[in-house]
């Protein structure tokens, strides 16, 4: 599972649909796994302005991973004067596209459940007792 997947999960509890809490949703136990793909500057500037940085900065931070800038970069820091990839662009894509939960959990803040992660999928079919 990508990092960057994380910033658009929420908690599958209905009681957790209208809470802040439940988003978003801890990494625990967290094994991660670096898949190396081609830099793609034009997704990473595409997708920038959809990223909750707060929550993707929490998440950075609860991993163990460099801390991330109080602010989301703009476009003029992405590239430099050449209009090649600044180091900025380059962390970003490391830590969101290539940095991957192998294995463990997702924790929601709101009612405390887990959601397994095994091979780098997360489980979020929920029991019968909580749907």
């Amino acid at each position: 599972m990508k990092l960057l997947t994380l910033n658009f999960l929420t908690c599958a509890r209905k009681a957790c649909k209208t809470s802040a809490a439940s988003f978003p949703l801890h990494p625990r136990e967290a094994e991660l796994e670096q898949v190396e793909l081609d830099m793609n500057p034009q997704f990473i500037r595409n997708v920038l302005p959809r990223v909750e940085w707060e929550a993707m900065r929490s998440i950075s931070q609860e991993l163990g991973l460099p801390s991330l800038p109080d602010t989301a970069p703009g476009p003029e820091e992405l590239a430099d004067a050449e209009g090649g990839p600044t180091q900025i662009l380059k962390d970003l894509h490391t830590l969101l596209m290539e940095t991957t939960i192998a294995s463990g959990k997702l924790l929601c803040a709101n009612c405390g459940h887990e959601y397994a992660i095994k091979e780098g999928i997360a489980n979020f079919l929920l029991p019968s007792h909580l749907v």
